[in-house]
């Protein structure tokens, strides 16, 4: 039998609930205004770029309007956008004033880190401590700075650490930071030698034969390693070092017998080693040398899947060891085209 709708006014049950279940008030969000200003005017056209798109960028992305006013800015929104892109904003001026690069990608990053409690100090040390050094990496060709407050842990870890594991998903940086902060201890003089090894795996395809010597034979499953050297180092350079030893590429199966004494080891796609070619890898670890390990356990391309992967069973085995750094990266920390990122949590949530 179908109930009757109470009448409009209610009955004394539906008062008595009304009372003792309230609606929930609506929560105001509470604007706010603040003032920036900046002491180099020279650097303020590149800060609020062609058109000042990147003001804009900021605007967009945190909800926020900047009026600008010679060198000053006025930032209105939310309270929480407001204090998110001062701090951001900050940071960019305090990055161009040390000489470094600003482009969208960098100024995406600097946002999406804008939540962190470690944004202030990345690019130029805590603002408290004038001694306190910034995080980065200086390389030949450019000075290398945290895009995600994963990478903050990663470029930690590489300049302490041992040996170290990078996981994730590609586009975090992985690979490309652990050649710059090779490319880094080279140049210093800290490392005499630096290795780049990668497993000759095809990626679900089957290449056949390849024709040539065998630098010809392995360059095409070591060319984002060369596209990495080639960022930090000009060509030349690179060219020479190749051809004098300093920097030496190679597939692991030619690792077998050797000792890597005063070298920056680099093994890439480790996903797709075995758990012996793993432990020969790891055994080779000299005097003076650190090993970074890098690959994503869920892009497995060797038969039999994760489960035969030598990456998953050495951080089973050797996670929490003295001298073992163990970094995750997430698709949050995608620091390519923001798209990347929804690529790889699409993808990893169909896996799931």
């Amino acid at each position: 039998m179908a109930r009757k709708p109470p009448p409009a006014g209610g009955t004394d049950a539906d008062s008595d609930i009304a009372l003792s279940n309230p609606p929930t008030p609506r929560r105001e969000t509470r604007r706010a205004k603040a003032d920036i200003s900046f002491d180099n005017q020279a650097l303020l056209g590149t800060l609020y770029g062609q058109f000042d798109a990147n003001l804009v960028q900021v605007e967009n992305r945190l909800g926020v309007f900047i009026s600008a006013r010679g060198d000053e800015l006025q930032i209105e929104g939310p309270e929480d956008g407001v204090a998110r892109a001062k701090e951001v904003l900050q940071t960019m001026y305090d990055r161009l004033a040390q000489g470094q690069d600003l482009d969208a990608g960098a100024i995406e990053a600097l946002i999406a880190m804008s939540n962190e409690p470690t944004l202030e100090g990345i690019i130029s040390g805590d603002r408290s401590d004038p001694k306190a050094a910034p995080i980065m990496i200086r390389t030949r060709r450019k000075t290398i700075v945290p895009r995600s407050a994963t990478q903050i842990d990663y470029m930690r870890s590489l300049a302490r650490d041992d040996i170290i594991f990078a996981l994730g998903p590609a586009g975090t940086g992985k690979t490309y930071l652990a050649v710059a902060q090779a490319v880094s201890q080279l140049i210093t003089g800290s490392v005499q030698r630096l290795i780049l090894s990668r497993p000759a795996v095809e990626a679900g395809e089957k290449i056949g034969f390849l024709p040539g010597d065998m630098k010809e034979k392995v360059d095409p499953f070591l060319r984002p390693l060369y596209d990495a050297l080639y960022d930090c180092m000009p060509p030349e350079q690179v060219e020479r070092r190749m051809a004098s030893g300093e920097i030496e590429i190679a597939p692991i199966a030619f690792m077998r017998g050797r000792t890597l004494a005063d070298a920056f080891v680099i093994l890439d796609e480790a996903q797709n080693t075995t758990r012996e070619q793993m432990k020969m890898f790891l055994t080779r670890f000299g005097q003076n040398s650190r090993m970074v390990v890098c690959g994503d356990p869920r892009q497995v391309d060797i038969p039999g899947g994760s489960g035969m992967s030598g990456l998953n069973d050495a951080v089973d085995k050797l996670e929490g060891v003295e001298g073992f750094g163990t970094i995750r990266f997430s698709a949050a920390d995608v620091v390519r085209h923001p798209i990347v990122g929804r690529i790889v949590e699409a993808y990893e949530g169909k896996a799931e």
